[in-house]
């Protein structure tokens, strides 16, 4: 047998393991050149958009433990120029909630369908009655979030300054709870902190993140919230891509809520949003693959955003590059995780993570591990319609 006829099959092994993780590594890249590189000057506005009036949205289910402070950390916020109402929408709540947001001083919308349930059920049943009022913009709030002062005079200044629609930095609030929340701090600080600056950089739509994250009326009127998976702010961000809208980074503003304290709770939330992103991945590659061959190049990051995994399961299909004996793959795989790690050290730098951070990446191979034991987890919530499961979130709560 001839040293080629030994060749070929490992080539075309090694071919096919680096393809799937290329479109991610790629994208990893883009963000994290832009990431670190010093965030642009603001353009100076072309246009001034009288934004006054905003709806602060907080979607809830069942969140009577702790839907007070978020209302009270909302009426806390400077309201600049211009007035600002919180709206709870409390949706098939079988608690307190509705009757201890009022108290709280929101206005509550009640909705009941359980055949419909869902966050994106909830926000596009709120959006629909609220644009029949004066509202200029929206803001929307998860019912487990403390706010900065700012983010409302923050997010109106973008939108009068034009912007169509805004995310603000989303972070965690106890990532020392646990060396498993400490990681998927590092994680949040990626998602959400880094790769949103490094698309501000490039001038790319940022994505939304569910949370502290402002639309306009206008925007909502031409594009609206009609997403329904358990990812709706994602396939709303897919939606609002393909329109030709552009989301913007509201870096001096943020959010805060607490990742799951227990081990059951983190896996489920886990599984529910990847296994909606796995699903986004089945629905819409087609459809950007096919506008980006016909020459919409503006596409390009979006399908490629799409396309990158979870850092966990993109690591394992790195490192499933590096097994066959072919040497151009095996160095495309080395250079590929030597990124995730310039990634990662970017996104705690970017982020203001310190050296306990950096000490609890030793222990990443086991998050990986875990991760794989969630998989048929994610396999369900990837075929499942948008139930809303309510995450638990401290450790005197119940299973549902």
């Amino acid at each position: 047998m001839t040293h080629d006829a030994l060749v070929w099959p490992w080539m075309l092994l090694g071919i096919l393991l680096a393809l799937p993780s290329l479109p991610g590594t790629i994208e990893l890249l883009l963000l994290t050149l832009g990431g670190i590189l010093p965030p642009r000057r603001e353009d100076e506005a072309d246009r001034t958009v009288p934004i006054e009036r905003i709806a602060v949205l907080v979607p809830a289910h069942d969140e009577a433990e702790g839907i007070a402070q978020t209302v009270a950390s909302l009426r806390a916020c400077d309201p600049g120029d211009a007035g600002f109402e919180v709206v709870v929408i409390a949706d098939n709540c079988t608690d307190a909630t509705a009757e201890l947001a009022r108290s709280a001083g929101a206005r509550v919308l009640e909705r009941r369908d359980p055949q419909r349930r869902g966050k994106g059920y909830a926000l596009d049943f709120a959006f629909r009655s609220l644009l029949k009022e004066p509202f200029d913009g929206f803001i929307v709030v998860d019912a487990d979030t403390r706010v900065e002062l700012n983010l409302v005079t923050e997010l109106r200044r973008l939108m009068r300054r034009g912007a169509a629609a805004i995310q603000c930095c989303y972070r965690l609030d106890n990532p020392e709870h646990s060396l498993r929340a400490r990681l998927r701090g590092i994680a949040w600080m990626a998602f959400n902190v880094l790769r949103l600056r490094g698309r501000e950089r490039w001038r790319l739509s940022v994505g939304l993140l569910g949370n502290g994250f402002g639309l306009t009326r206008e925007t909502l009127l031409k594009e609206p919230y009609e997403a329904t998976s358990v990812v709706e702010d994602m396939e709303y961000h897919l939606r609002l891509v393909a329109a030709g809208r552009r989301v913007v980074f509201a870096a001096n503003t943020g959010v805060w809520s607490d990742a799951p304290y227990t081990r059951e709770a983190g896996a489920g939330q886990r599984a529910r949003w990847e296994g909606g992103r796995f699903r986004m991945i089945l629905d819409w590659t087609p459809i950007l693959l096919r506008r980006v061959l016909s020459g919409e190049r503006r596409l390009i990051e979006p399908l490629l955003e799409l396309l990158l995994l979870p850092l966990a399961f993109h690591v394992l299909l790195l490192l499933a590059a590096l097994l066959p004996p072919f040497g151009p793959t095996r160095t495309y795989a080395l250079l590929g995780l030597a990124l995730v790690a310039v990634h990662v050290l970017a996104a705690i730098r970017i982020g203001g993570g310190g050296w306990r951070d950096l000490l609890a990446l030793a222990s990443a191979p086991f998050y990986i591990l875990w991760k794989l034991t969630i998989l048929r987890a994610i396999g369900r919530a990837s075929r499942t319609d948008a139930a809303w499961v309510r995450t638990e979130r401290n450790e005197t709560e119940q299973k549902d």
